[in-house]
């Protein structure tokens, strides 16, 4: 759950002495390295399992966190994460043999139960999705921040580190996306579903390179976070949403590099674990500090294991997708992981395990086969890999060993999943445990479906029927549903809008269902264009914004047929541009206002169109028509 006794360094000596332990934390992380301090058996793995919590009712965020965790107070597994809607359950951390994959399930199963039946009681739920579908921009405020010292310090430490203005989200893929925000906690989207194995010192270089050739197929095939903002992009849009959501760099005219503190990595590993944490502090600076009162070295010539706390710290605040990580076992020695962060949460538990064993099964299937992987495979056709599995997932074309181009699919059929195979077995796992896993992700190869095909196959469909916001709400009712089944993702039928026999958009706010793909004109305009402008596209009103999309006046199809019906004359005068019939002064809204708030407007002013404006700049429309759909929709579930 990461050190949560940190604090942002404010005065000098302060970092120094800070910097002092991390420096004697490395010395001391060397000299166990060289003195075989490490524990190299059993192996073991664990894993993380994050979540959202939405409303029973309305399927949106929930923000409810602090009151379930006093619920849960008596359970030591269940904690916090960065947004107010979101919690953490960690399992037991087991060897890596016999049942251990169908016991990780039932442990998560029962945890999540737990929460389940405590959220329950506030009206709420959990789901389990690489990114919410219905979270919304404005769930992203700082005020939803978890109440925590550690969340309050990395906001603060990110923010200090800022070079631009604001955090941006740049995104495409069937849609687009280009939005600031003001604050780090964009990276609270993300959830996943976090597996770590531990690794002996001897192996770890070896296996560290396999997971980075591996983290491609593994996250292609396991793909569930394509929706954000109702905007349909990556196939596992966590990578570049969390890269971007701490992304302290801006643009400039020189070509000088700076590294993302969320990255793949600059290269393979060479020497040993080592590399990671010295690169790391090279790079980045030091965002947080402890009170560190354990002195390493001197633990060291004690004989004891020290807990390296200064380091911990500060490798928490750089996020490689596979993350090298130090730990004490209940015996007193010191263990080094692999945390794979590359999987999503979801689509259900039995998904994620099969997601786990997939990975830790080619990991040690792989290592039987390649001493070192950098001999069949470029570091630049890995991280090319990586790039195209994040965004295409399952439909990603790869190169492979020896420079052989194929599919994710054939590649996971063909190679990997026997390789995973063998791996498990060498671990000597459990032949049901392997069948039932290996068999879930390769119905899922055969099909051809993810978690972020289905949504994306759904949300699709359903917009074709619903307008968004409806849409979105029946896509994370049915990923409820089917998870409580417990059914794997490739079995899961496409939602119809009729399963959710209760959608409530009345305390919906205007940028939720306003619409934002608009066509406006500017005030010199012609108003023989805007009168085609409008026939084209079937529109009875239009904006009037000038360069910097601010809002001028307003263009109805009344001006426009009053216009004609006096021959190019208005008020007695002939005209000829936009700026001579327009509303001046139109009534408008803001986007924090509710539906409720806007029909009433709209039916105390008599008008059919409510520009939506922020800070002056106009960002969105809202018409009758939007209305008339909405409350055609609630008819339509009154008479089922």
């Amino acid at each position: 759950m990461g050190e949560q006794r940190v604090v942002i360094p404010t005065e000098q000596q302060d970092m120094q002495a800070f910097i002092r332990q991390l420096l004697q934390d490395v010395q001391a992380l060397e000299y166990m390295l060289n003195n075989d301090w490490f524990e190299t058996d059993p192996i073991r793995i664990g894993a993380e399992q994050e979540m959202c919590i939405v409303d029973k009712r309305t399927y949106k965020p929930a923000i409810i966190a602090m009151q379930a965790l006093e619920k849960l107070k008596k359970y030591d597994w269940a904690g916090t994460e960065l947004a107010k809607f979101n919690l953490e359950n960690n399992m037991t951390p087991r060897e890596f043999t016999g049942t251990c994959f169908s016991d990780l399930e039932k442990e998560n199963n029962w945890q999540l139960d737990i929460i389940r039946e405590k959220l329950g009681k506030l009206n709420a739920n959990l789901i389990l999705t690489g990114i919410l579908p219905t979270l919304r921009k404005f769930d992203l405020d700082l005020e939803n921040l978890t109440p925590k010292p550690r969340y309050f310090a990395l906001m603060d430490a990110i923010n200090s580190q800022l070079i631009g203005t604001a955090y941006e989200l740049r995104l495409t893929g069937i849609d687009e996306i280009l939005v600031k925000h003001d604050s780090p906690l964009l990276e609270a989207c993300n959830t996943s579903f976090q597996v770590h194995l531990q690794v002996s010192p001897a192996d770890f270089v070896q296996l560290y390179n396999i997971a980075q050739t591996l983290a491609a197929p593994v996250m292609a095939i396991g793909s569930n976070s394509p929706i954000v903002f109702g905007k349909r992009l990556w196939h596992e849009t966590r990578i570049a949403l969390f890269q971007q959501a701490l992304d302290i760099r801006t643009t400039h005219e020189h070509m000088r590099e700076r590294s993302p503190r969320v990255s793949f990595g600059s290269g393979w590993l060479d020497r040993s674990i080592m590399d990671i944490y010295k690169e790391d502090i090279a790079r980045f600076r030091v965002l947080l500090s402890s009170d560190v009162e354990e002195d390493s070295i001197e633990k060291i010539r004690q004989g004891l294991t020290p807990k390296l706390r200064a380091l911990q710290v500060h490798n928490s605040t750089v996020y490689r997708w596979n993350r090298p990580c130090y730990g004490i076992s209940d015996n007193g020695k010191p263990h080094l992981r692999i945390e794979n962060r590359v999987l999503p949460a979801g689509p259900t538990v039995v998904d994620q395990v099969a997601n786990a064993a997939f990975w830790l099964g080619a990991m040690k299937g792989m290592a039987l086969h390649h001493k070192d992987i950098r001999e069949v495979i470029s570091w630049e056709d890995v991280r090319d890999n990586f790039a195209k599995a994040a965004k295409f997932g399952i439909d990603s074309q790869f190169t492979w060993f020896k420079d052989k181009k194929i599919s994710v699919c054939d590649l996971i059929t063909r190679e990997l999943i026997p390789i995973a195979r063998e791996g498990l077995r060498h671990q000597n796992v459990d032949s049901a445990d392997i069948d039932r896993y290996m068999g879930i992700i390769e119905e899922r190869a055969k099909l051809h479906m993810s978690g972020a095909r289905w949504q994306l196959r759904a949300f699709t469909k359903l917009m074709k029927e619903v307008g968004r916001d409806e849409a979105l709400v029946v896509l994370t009712a049915s990923i409820i549903k089917n998870q409580t089944k417990g059914m794997p993702v490739h079995t899961w039928d496409l939602p119809n809008t009729g399963d959710l026999e209760d959608y409530r958009p009345s305390k919906l706010k205007v940028e939720e269902f306003m619409t934002t793909d608009l066509f406006t004109v500017q005030k010199d305009d012609l108003i023989e264009l805007v009168a085609q402008l409008m026939d084209w596209r079937k529109l009875r009103h239009m904006p009037v914004e000038d360069s910097k999309g601010r809002l001028c006046g307003l263009i109805t199809s009344r001006l426009i047929l009053r216009y004609y019906t006096q021959r190019g004359r208005f008020n007695g005068q002939e005209v000829d541009m936009v700026k001579d019939i327009m509303v001046p002064n139109p009534v408008t809204i803001g986007p924090d206002s509710t539906i409720v708030e806007a029909m009433r407007l709209m039916r105390e002013k008599q008008i059919g169109c409510l520009p939506v404006v922020k800070n002056d700049e106009l960002i969105g429309l809202i018409t009758e028509m939007d209305f008339l759909r909405i409350s055609g929709r609630l008819i339509e579930r009154l008479e089922r």
